[in-house]
C-alpha cells in the first residue's frame, strides 16, 4: 500500500514508517516543516508539506494514497485551554480525513487510549471515556469508528499511558520531565496506581497489522505492560536522575493531574489472538534504565 501517515516524524510515527517500510509499503509523510520534511525523507518516506490545520493538504493525502494512519497531535498540555485547541484541532483532521475516504473501503487507523475500567484491566471491549480533560479525542475517535458502515475501514489502536524508547515517551517521560524541572521524582497518591505501557516498535507493528488486517469499526489494545505501578516508575527516574522519589500533590502535574492519579491498567489478549501481534521489545521499568543524568 501506498499509505498517508500523520505525525510521522514524531517518536511513534518514526517507528511506524520504519516499519511499513520494511514491509514493503511506501509512506506519504505529512511534514508540518522543512526540517520534519528532512527527517521523513532520510527516513525514506515522501513528504507532503502542511499540517493538521491543513485540511486541504490532509484531503489530498488521502485522496492519492491507499490508506490513512492518523498519529500526528499538538501534545500541549500546559492548559485546559491549550489542550482544547489541540483536540479541536485533532477532532477537525480525523473529519476530513474521514469524509475523503468515504465509499472506497480503504483503511484509516487512528490513534486513540486505553480506556479506564475500574477495579479491573480494561479490554478492547471497554467503551471510551467521554468525560474528562481528554474526553474530545474519545468523541472524535468514536465518528471515525461510526464511518465503518459508510465504506470506511475505520480502525482504532488504542495506545497505553505510556508509549516509550530509549527511555522517553508517553506519562513516564512526562515524570522525568517534571523531576528534572522540580528535582523530586514524584508520584501522586501513594503511587500504586498502575500505568499500561509499550515500547514504540512494538506499537507500531500493531499500527500496521491493523492497517493490513483489521475489520472496520474495530478498537485494538497496543499493551504490553498490563500496570506498573506508578510509585516503581518513580523510582526508576529518581535513581536515573539520582533524585529523591516522593509522593507530591496531584496539582503538580497540572491538566493531566487527575489522569495520572487514576489506575487504569490495561490487557490486549483480544489483539494479540486475533491480530497475532506479540510484543518482543523491552518493557517500561528496563527501557527506563536508558534515562540519562
Amino acid at each position: 500500500m501506498h499509505v498517508f501517515v500523520t505525525g510521522g516524524t514524531g517518536l511513534i510515527g518514526s517507528a511506524v514508517v520504519a516499519e511499513l517500510l520494511g514491509n514493503g509499503h511506501t509512506v506519504l509523510a505529512l511534514a508540518r516543516s522543512d526540517a520534519s520534511a528532512t527527517v521523513a525523507e532520510a527516513a525514506g518516506a515522501q513528504p507532503l508539506r502542511g499540517g493538521l490545520t491543513d485540511l486541504d493538504v490532509l484531503r489530498a493525502g488521502a485522496t492519492q494514497t491507499d490508506g490513512v494512519i492518523h498519529l500526528a497531535f499538538a501534545n500541549d498540555f500546559s492548559s485546559p485551554d491549550a489542550l482544547a485547541k489541540a483536540i479541536a484541532e485533532e477532532g477537525a483532521a480525523l473529519a476530513t480525513l474521514g469524509d475523503e475516504l468515504l465509499g472506497s473501503d480503504r483503511p484509516l487507523v487512528t490513534a486513540s487510549g486505553t480506556p479506564h475500567a475500574p477495579g479491573r484491566a480494561s479490554t478492547e471491549a471497554d467503551p471510551l471515556l467521554t468525560e474528562g480533560p481528554v474526553s474530545g479525542r474519545s468523541r472524535s475517535v468514536m465518528a471515525v469508528l461510526g464511518l465503518a458502515p459508510r465504506g470506511v475501514r475505520s480502525t482504532a489502536v488504542r495506545l497505553p499511558r505510556t508509549v516509550h524508547h530509549q527511555g522517553r515517551g508517553g506519562f513516564a517521560g512526562m515524570l522525568a520531565g517534571i523531576a528534572r524541572r522540580t528535582g523530586v521524582s514524584g508520584y501522586p497518591g501513594d503511587g500504586a496506581q498502575r500505568w499500561p505501557a509499550v515500547h514504540a516498535l512494538d506499537a507500531a507493528v500493531l499500527f500496521r497489522l491493523a492497517l493490513e488486517q483489521a475489520e472496520a469499526g474495530t478498537c485494538w489494545h497496543a499493551v504490553a505492560d498490563e500496570g506498573d505501578a506508578v510509585r516503581d516508575i518513580a523510582a526508576v527516574i529518581g535513581r536515573r536522575l539520582g533524585l529523591p522519589v516522593k509522593a507530591v500533590p496531584e496539582d503538580t502535574f497540572g491538566t493531566l493531574g487527575p489522569v495520572f492519579a487514576t489506575d487504569q491498567p490495561s490487557s490486549s489478549t483480544h489483539t494479540q489472538t486475533v491480530l497475532g501481534w506479540k510484543p518482543t521489545h523491552p518493557s517500561l521499568l528496563d527501557d527506563l534504565e536508558n534515562i540519562q543524568p
